[in-house]
C-alpha cells in the first residue's frame, strides 16, 4: 500500500462538515459512484443527493449528502455539498417523517413543475438520509463496506 493519502474538505454553506486525510473516497456522481484514491486524475463532478464513504485506516465515515459538487486536485479533495450530515447524526425518525410529509405534498393537487421538482428533491434527500442512517447502524465496522 502507498504511503500517499488524500486530504478532504467537505464543506456546506454553514461549515466545514468534515476535514481530514482518507485513503479512499466514493463520491455520489450525477453519473453513479465513483471512488477516489491517491494519484487520482484530477477533474470536477457534479454530486447527486447520495453518500459520500470515507475511508480511513480501514474505518468508514459516512455522510449523506444533497448534491453540490466536488474538485479532485493533487491529491485533495474539495467537496461542497449544499447539505451533509453524518451518519450517526442522522435522526432516522425524524428522516422517515420528512419522507411521509414529502410524499404526501406531492400528491396534493394543483402544484406547478417548481413545486413539483422541490417535493421531488425532499423526497429523494430524505430517502438519502434514511439509507445512510440505516446503514452506519446494520453492518459491523470490521467487514467490508
Amino acid at each position: 500500500m502507498s504511503d500517499k493519502r488524500l486530504t478532504l474538505e467537505l464543506v456546506t454553506p454553514e461549515k466545514v462538515a468534515w476535514s481530514a486525510a482518507a485513503d479512499f473516497v466514493v463520491l455520489p456522481g450525477e453519473q453513479g459512484e465513483m471512488g477516489v484514491l491517491p494519484g487520482h486524475q484530477s477533474f470536477l463532478v457534479q454530486l447527486a443527493p447520495g453518500e459520500v464513504r470515507i475511508t480511513d485506516k480501514g474505518e468508514v465515515r459516512r455522510f449523506a449528502v444533497s448534491g453540490g459538487f466536488a474538485e479532485i486536485k493533487d491529491d485533495a479533495i474539495s467537496l461542497f455539498a449544499e447539505t451533509a450530515e453524518m451518519a450517526e447524526s442522522i435522526d432516522s425518525e425524524r428522516a422517515r417523517q420528512s419522507l411521509e410529509r414529502a410524499k404526501l405534498e406531492s400528491t396534493k393537487p394543483g402544484l406547478d413543475e417548481y413545486q413539483l421538482a422541490e417535493m421531488e428533491a425532499a423526497i429523494r434527500r430524505a430517502q438519502v438520509r434514511l439509507r445512510v442512517s440505516r446503514r452506519v447502524k446494520t453492518v459491523p465496522p470490521h467487514l467490508p463496506q
